[in-house]
């Protein structure tokens, strides 16, 4: 695998936030996601959960919290990077090995440190936590991309 980093930008109602990808630790999220915003999944996506001090989540096609892309991807939590703090972007599932499309950010490691090798981190923000924090349940991700 190569050592460059895979980068994006998530384009909200509230601003645009940046992220890289866990390319090394979390490479079937990682792959299952780009598949995702190549095709434009994401884009005009709600955030359709928000939990304060907690998290943000996002990637149902219904909006209500129960949809997916129709398939499920293994999880991959034991990597050394599958740490849950601010900003980290991690799989959404409703058990072992049936995430999809729904992933979650965190708000901090206090409120998400039980999560740690539930859920597969597969990226994290790199500028942008200000958006994050301005999330509110029905904000629109307009548009998610890979730049390099």
């Amino acid at each position: 695998m190569s050592d460059q980093l895979t980068r994006g930008t998530i384009i909200t109602n509230k601003g645009t936030m940046h992220f890289e990808l866990y390319d090394d630790d979390a490479h079937i999220a990682v792959a299952n996601f780009k598949k995702l915003v190549s095709s434009g999944f994401y884009n005009g996506l709600i955030f359709h959960r928000v939990i304060p001090n907690f998290m943000v989540q996002t990637g149902c096609p219904d909006g209500k919290g129960s949809g997916g892309p129709g398939w499920s991807i293994e999880c991959e939590t034991k990597g050394a990077k599958q740490i849950h703090d601010r900003g980290v972007m991690s799989m959404a599932h409703r058990g072992l090995n049936t995430g999809g499309s729904q992933f979650f950010i965190c708000h901090n490691r206090a409120g998400t440190s039980h999560l740690d090798g539930v859920h597969t981190c597969f990226g994290k923000l790199t500028d942008g936590l200000e958006v994050l924090d301005d999330i509110r349940q029905g904000d629109v991700m307009e548009k998610v991309e890979i730049t390099a």
